[in-house]
């Protein structure tokens, strides 16, 4: 049998955004760890090495909406941006979430997980609660009542929570078109498709922004900031990032 390559490109595409990649390389020096990574142009858009914000994303945006729904079938939840799916897999944990729509600009990364080449992948793609939604989040995050929102199926639907994990943070930006949504004006058209009471999460990489803070008080009922520290075992300490949850007034 002969051993697994210390490193090995998975899938290569070329997109409208640039080159995206999916590798798996084994990190000798922790201990042969596997880690798997996802590659767009020159920018690191996930690591299955750092996963700890990623899962917060989606255990402290549900917990909010808990307290906001507390007699409710069930929750209808949006992750925009699947990446390697541990906010999405850490959401289906929760035994309130009804239906989870999963929405990513680039059809390779949900194809990815549909054909089992991530850890995660036949887990969302084998339970009957999630849906993989090819679409651009922020275009449909801006869209009114009457256009397609996060369900494809039913236009005008609102939900209890949107968790979103796809800029750097709000400052720093995959794309520039991506900065409309960050404004009070495309904030306040998100919050539209939440119920009264939603939660919106959002994963930053950068320390809390007073500012942005300010943005969202101005869509938003409340907001609050929530730094999350984790391991980083390349650097040898903990490293830190940010969660904001904002709730629409009930």
């Amino acid at each position: 049998m002969h051993p697994k390559p210390r490193f090995e490109e998975l899938a290569f595409h070329e997109t409208s955004l640039g080159e995206l990649s999916l590798r798996r390389r084994t990190i000798l020096s922790l201990e042969n760890r596997e880690v798997y990574e996802i590659i767009l142009g020159d920018a690191f858009l996930m690591s299955s090495l750092f996963t700890e914000v990623e899962k917060a994303l989606a255990r402290l945006g549900l917990a909010a909406a808990a307290e906001s729904f507390t007699n409710t079938d069930g929750l209808d939840v949006v992750v925009g941006g699947l990446g390697l799916g541990y906010t999405a897999v850490e959401a289906l944990k929760n035994p309130s979430v009804r239906a989870i729509f999963v929405v990513d600009y680039l059809a390779p990364v949900i194809e990815w997980h549909q054909q089992g080449l991530v850890p995660l992948g036949e887990t969302l793609a084998t339970d009957r609660r999630c849906e993989f939604v090819h679409g651009d989040f922020f275009a449909l995050a801006l869209s009114d009542a009457h256009q397609p929102t996060f369900d494809p199926a039913h236009p005008g639907k609102r939900f209890h929570a949107i968790l979103l994990d796809i800029d750097h943070s709000p400052s720093k930006l995959l794309h520039d078109r991506h900065a409309e949504f960050y404004s009070a004006d495309g904030l306040r058209q998100l919050a539209s498709q939440l119920h009264p009471g939603g939660v919106f999460a959002l994963w930053s990489d950068d320390p809390p922004d007073e500012a942005f803070m300010d943005t969202l008080r101005q869509a938003f009922d409340s907001c609050k900031s929530r730094i999350v520290t984790f391991e980083n075992p390349l650097l040898g300490n903990d490293s830190a990032s940010t969660v904001y949850v904002a709730t629409r007034e009930k």
